[in-house]
């Protein structure tokens, strides 16, 4: 009997043409709109494998709905959204997909501090308005970026990359991290500091701490006090690092100056939340790994986990 896949989400055919000459493939027809929870149960009854997105909770529930799943491949590095747990005791691989959006996810992290820092949605909505009439020794005036500190919250693939791109202004690298990365302080000249002592002296606090039970709610009110009045602060991370009514408390009393935010809590965020009508919040839907190159190698990443588990081999990027 051919194997069945099914894929949560509307992908081009070119990336799961292999897939379409091996096995049965059923895909969801919406590429911006994720497939209702019960769909997606239903669709796993006799499903051999499983291409999800980080929208997808894939639960005990789910992954217990047939009993011929092999394999769940999320299209994401995180899997927070998996039930690691229930996927051991049933013998299902799960996969994800690192190292091929890294650089990506840095470059978007190092555009939400230098847009965030230099005030530019601001401005270009200034200009967009008609409100721009003449020069002002002060308009829309930001914070220098080169020569100041940054302090990176979780120095993994990522965070590397982000102190890589942050040697090009100049700047003082501070990390904090489970463990030293020495790498990171003989190559980039990082600087291990405890997490006070990073909130202290940053000009800069880039978060992209994985999301556990230790770091949800890493970053509260009493965090963002120990930070300077003047510091900005980025999540590219996941959004229960943070605690989105600390932040706009400290937003609006001053006590730390902007914030850049590619993650939130609850995604897609209301338009209505209270962050988003600050004008030193930069906000952006979740597009950490958003380029078109980096998105495809994420997919076929995907496709070839799914093609190895069903063929018994061993999965390329397997959780555990």
């Amino acid at each position: 009997m051919t194997q069945r896949i099914f894929i949560s989400r509307k992908l081009p055919d070119e990336v799961i043409a292999p897939l379409k000459e091996k096995y049965d493939v059923k895909m969801w027809d919406k590429e911006d709109r994720p497939i209702p929870y019960e769909e997606l149960v239903k669709e796993v009854k006799d499903a051999d494998a499983l291409l999800t997105m980080l929208s997808e909770n894939v639960n005990k529930e789910l992954l217990t709905a047939g009993n011929k799943l092999k394999i769940v491949a999320n299209m994401a590095v995180g899997y927070d959204n998996v039930d690691i747990s229930s996927a051991k005791d049933l013998g299902i691989t799960i996969t994800n997909t690192p190292d091929v959006l890294t650089e990506s996810t840095a470059d978007l992290a190092f555009a939400l501090l230098l847009a965030t820092a230099r005030r530019m949605i601001e401005a270009s909505e200034y200009v967009k308005n008609g409100d721009w009439k003449s020069w002002s020794p002060l308009l829309l005036a930001g914070h220098d970026v080169h020569r100041k500190t940054i302090g990176i919250v979780g120095m993994g693939s990522i965070g590397k990359f982000v102190a890589k791109r942050a040697t090009g202004f100049d700047m003082n690298i501070l990390y904090y991290n489970r463990s030293r990365k020495p790498d990171a302080e003989d190559e980039l000249g990082a600087k291990y500091a405890d997490f006070d002592e990073l909130l202290a002296q940053s000009d800069f606090i880039v978060c992209l701490t994985p999301l556990t039970e230790e770091t949800k709610d890493m970053f509260t009110r009493e965090a963002f006090k120990k930070m300077k009045q003047t510091a900005i602060f980025v999540n590219a991370s996941r959004g229960p690092v943070v605690n989105e009514k600390d932040l706009y408390d400290a937003l609006v009393s001053g006590e730390i100056a902007g914030a850049g935010l590619d993650v939130f809590v609850n995604e897609p965020i209301d338009a209505d939340h209270p962050l988003l009508k600050l004008k030193q919040v930069v906000a952006m839907p979740h597009i950490g790994s958003a380029t078109g190159e980096t998105r495809n190698k994420m997919m076929k990443l995907c496709v070839e986990n799914i093609e190895a588990v069903l063929s018994n081999k061993k999965a390329i990027t397997p959780v555990f």
